[in-house]
């Protein structure tokens, strides 16, 4: 079986994308009158929760509030996210994020040996397309069989969920395809998805514990398509392979 498609993580994955969303985040905070502050190292740990209506909510339970000012915070998770979904596609719309080294050449080389491209993320599908409209230009969504973003599952990552949902839009099965992830939460999503995963962590995240991935790299500066393929066929072929040594 030959590898037939890439499943890439968005935020982090495609691009270190983090410390856009944490401003974003703050300028909600700040639009809405909440008064929050994310610090860099506070926003760290809270990138451990996925997605970010759920960063919210575990933010809000290490707050000292009464139960009627808790109440009336959870009520403001939707509007507060949908805020920050805005000013975060403005941010990308105006500063133009730049993909991390190697993953365009990676996508280009995908087309071209038509192996299919797909999208498992725990962020909005309107964070996607901005990211990758900026990036790689309008109608670049189209180069993807199918995007699996945002809250089409109902349990986010390390959950294998969002890579379920992925494989039955390939329609292909999870050994004819590899996953690309920078945390210990994707890892954990694409490896219970029985995928291949590559690992290439950010600053944001370069201490987790990733070292079960099948490949853990800085960038995919490191590999070209070819090379994947070798290794994907080794991985088959030992996943393939009996103990005793038979088939």
């Amino acid at each position: 079986m030959t590898l037939r498609a890439l499943i890439f993580d968005v935020d982090g994955t495609l691009a270190d994308t983090e410390e856009a969303h944490r401003q974003a985040f703050n300028a909600a905070f700040i639009e809405l009158e909440l008064w929050w502050d994310w610090g860099p190292e506070l926003y760290a740990q809270l990138l451990k929760v996925s997605g970010g209506k759920e960063r919210i909510d575990h933010y809000l339970d290490t707050l000292r509030m009464t139960p009627a000012e808790r109440a009336r915070a959870r009520s403001l998770v939707p509007l507060v996210h949908a805020t920050k979904t805005r000013i975060y596609k403005e941010l990308l719309e105006r500063f133009r994020l730049p993909l991390r080294p190697g993953v365009a050449k990676l996508i280009s080389d995908a087309r071209a040996a038509g192996v299919k491209l797909a999208i498992a993320s725990t962020t909005t599908s309107a964070n996607v397309g901005a990211l990758i409209d900026a990036a790689l230009g309008r109608g670049a969504m189209r180069w993807f069989t199918t995007i699996a973003a945002g809250d089409v599952v109902e349990n986010k990552k390390p959950a294998p969920d969002i890579y379920h949902r992925a494989l039955q839009g390939l329609r292909l099965p999870a050994e004819s395809c590899m996953a690309f992830e920078d945390s210990v939460n994707g890892l954990t999503s694409a490896a219970a998805a029985g995928l291949f995963t590559v690992v290439t962590p950010t600053r944001w995240n370069i201490g987790q514990p990733c070292g079960a991935a099948h490949l853990l790299l800085n960038t995919l500066e490191e590999v070209d398509l070819p090379m994947l393929g070798r290794l994907h066929a080794d991985w088959l072929g030992q996943r393939h392979v009996s103990p005793a040594g038979g088939k």
